[in-house]
Order: structure tokens, then sequence, then C-alpha cells
């Protein structure tokens, strides 16, 4: 069987790859308009390009069009689970196509490693798409391999980004990681207040 596998950004392709590969013949295609700024996909695909050329795997680009992306998502409005499905879809299905074209018979894709994706929602709209094309969607769940192919880009340097790709992502990201750096501190202070009103109480640190 031929597969060809979509990859969002090097981390998330080690591990996918290297579980489909020892069953098949697995080239990567990267497909992925939705990423914003350009700078941000360029880098993530130079990255890819990097570890692809070293570990001898073959690798096709779609060319950059994130106007495709917008045009994509534009009925999801403020809906974020909808703004996903619709990326989800655009992706999959510029594989697809390209799939169709290539004579593989079936389409995967990296993203079901990560733990902040959906894979409902992955499988669905993969398997609506790859229909239309007349390949097979494979509907894998990699995240049980997230934990080591953090560690295994970490070990070899990878650039590891920090929100999904697209501008409103971005914003997302940022947003829950400074709600998160105000529960950190929050939880300290009461930790601490907590201390303090011990130390009062009986005139000594418990």
């Amino acid at each position: 069987m031929r597969i060809l596998l979509h990859a969002c950004c090097g981390p998330c392709l080690l591990e996918p790859y290297d579980a489909l590969a020892g069953q098949a013949e697995v080239d990567v295609c990267y497909a992925n308009p939705n990423i914003h700024p350009a700078e941000e996909y360029e880098r993530r695909r130079d990255t890819l390009l990097a570890y692809a050329a070293d570990a001898g795997i073959r690798v096709a680009e779609i060319p950059y069009d994130p106007g495709l992306w917008t045009a994509a998502v534009a009925g999801a409005g403020e809906d974020r689970r909808e703004r996903c499905r619709a990326c989800y879809r655009l992706r999959v299905g510029l594989v697809a196509a390209e799939a169709a074209r290539g004579g593989y018979d079936a389409v995967a894709t990296t993203l079901t490693v990560s733990p902040y994706q959906d894979p409902d929602s992955i499988r669905e709209e993969g398997e609506r798409v790859c229909a239309e094309y007349g390949v097979r969607f494979l509907a894998t769940d990699f995240r049980e391999r997230y934990p080591e192919a953090t560690r295994r880009s970490r070990e070899l340097g990878m650039y590891r980004q920090n929100y999904c790709g697209c501008g409103p992502s971005a914003v997302e990201a940022a947003d829950e990681r400074e709600a998160r750096k105000v529960a950190r501190k929050a939880a300290r202070e009461a930790a601490r207040t907590a201390d303090g009103q011990a130390v009062s109480r009986d005139g000594h640190r418990r």
C-alpha cells in the first residue's frame, strides 16, 4: 500500500511516519495554508524538510496560499470547533487531491499525534473529503506517541511552535498561556498566605 501522509510540522512527523512506514510505502505532503504568518510557515516547513532530507523521506509541498484557508473557514465565524473542522477538511483535501493524482492508495495525517486536536473531527472530515477523490483515509490516532515525539524532537533540536498555526490560534494560545500564568501565580500567593496564617496562629512554622 502507498500512503501519502499529510504533515503539519517536523516534530509531529516523527512518530506517525515511523508507525506507518513499518507497514507501507509512505511519502509526505506538506499542505498547510492555515499557517500564519508566512515566516512561520517557512520555519515549520524548513524544519520538516531538514529532518526528511536526513532520514531519506520524500516530501511534496503544496504551494502556500493562505487565501485558501481564509475562504475555507469564512463560514465558521467565531466558532473555534467549526473553524478547525474546515481547516482539517481543507488540508486533508489538498493531500487527497495530490494522492489521487499520484496513484496513492490512502491518505493519513500527523495531526492525530497532537492531544490538542480533535481526532473525531479529523476522522469525519478526512473520510468525507478523501471519498470525493476516491482514496482511502486512514483514521489513525497517534496521541499515545506524543510524549515520545516531544522527547525526540527536543533531542534533535527541532523548532517547536507554541500554537497550532492560524492567526486566531496564535491569539488563543497566548491567552491560554497567560491564563495559566495567572492561575499559577494565584496558587503560589494562596499557598504563601496559608503558610503565613499558620505561622501567625502557632508562632512558628509548621
